[in-house]
């Protein structure tokens, strides 16, 4: 049987109470774009009873896991496995043409993070893997085995924001022309080392190159720059999406798109704003909405989460 607490759904009142309005009439149909354990689509499918759901996920571990836990809800299911910039591709497949409401919780599931064999932590010992989809080919061993230094670099500054690029890049070359980087620890252990001390108290000295790794991995970034504007195009009328990012460079992609489809499409200097100028979209919250402090202390993985919503107002003509 599946743990139903094995994962705590993040902001879970907040996103239902955004998407309601869409969700309430017969028919309706929600793409969970990030399904994972389907924590937040089996909380939907209760409480709006006629919906149907559109579950999206790379990792077929969370598939599994997922369509165990949503078995009761019967043919109101389709479960995909897809990376979610194919978005357009898996409701085509089902024959679906607009949804209603859309939901993105962005980042690594719980299951990604407590299975210590995926290498997603730096807590703990594990192969250097952190592939959200098992058959995919790029590893984080294959990124540390074969890509240049100045690679190396790019992606611990751009996927990392990490300061000490140069240093780790240049180390990890060094290292791996003598014995290859295979293990979590191998890693933590090389770049401690090349940590300064006063560096060291701000923070665990892997963080940031664990999450560049990860997000080069899986191509988070990129993927979630294409799926957003093709998750945007799917929404009917009245449609609302949801998208819950955990650091700054998703935030940003997020928040950019929203606001180019929120904005007026009058040219420069119009007097007047035309019907076919208006928005298409509308933001529903000021900025980008956090966790409450009660929701963070009892679920310590809400901390950094940045909630966005929009709603379609209309179509281009």
């Amino acid at each position: 049987m599946v743990d139903n607490q094995i994962h705590t759904p993040v902001m879970l009142e907040r996103t239902i109470e955004l998407l309601a309005p869409a969700l309430a009439r017969p028919g309706a149909v929600l793409v969970d774009a990030t399904l994972g354990m389907a924590g937040h689509a089996e909380a939907f499918l209760q409480r709006f009873p006629e919906l149907v759901l559109v579950g999206l996920d790379r990792d077929t571990d969370a598939l599994a896991i997922a369509a165990e836990r949503l078995a009761p809800f019967g043919d109101r299911v389709h479960l995909v496995h897809t990376v979610y910039d194919r978005f357009t591709e898996a409701l085509e497949g089902l024959g679906i043409g607009e949804v209603s409401g859309i939901l993105f919780d962005l980042g690594v599931s719980s299951l990604q993070l407590d299975r210590v064999e995926r290498g997603f932590s730096y807590s703990k010992d594990a192969p250097l893997d952190m592939r959200m989809d098992a058959t995919s080919e790029l590893t984080a061993e294959k990124i540390l085995a074969e890509y240049s230094e100045n690679e190396l670099r790019r992606i611990f500054w751009e996927y990392g924001e990490e300061r000490l690029a140069p240093r780790y890049a240049q180390r990890i070359v060094e290292r791996r022309a003598t014995e290859p980087l295979v293990r979590s620890a191998q890693l933590v252990e090389l770049i401690t080392a090349a940590t300064p001390v006063a560096v060291q108290r701000n923070g665990h000295p892997a963080k940031r190159v664990f999450q560049a790794l990860r997000i080069e991995v899986n191509q988070e970034l990129a993927v979630l720059a294409r799926a957003i504007p093709a998750a945007l195009d799917s929404l009917e009328v009245g449609g609302r999406i949801v998208v819950l990012a955990y650091q700054s460079l998703e935030d940003r992609i997020v928040k950019r798109a929203l606001a180019a489809a929120a904005a007026s499409k009058a040219p420069a200097g119009l007097p007047i704003e035309l019907p076919e100028h208006r928005p298409e979209f509308a933001l529903l919250v000021r900025g980008a909405e956090l966790a409450s402090d009660a929701e963070k202390a009892e679920n310590p993985r809400a901390t950094p989460v940045r909630l966005r919503a929009a709603e379609r107002l209309r179509r281009a003509a």
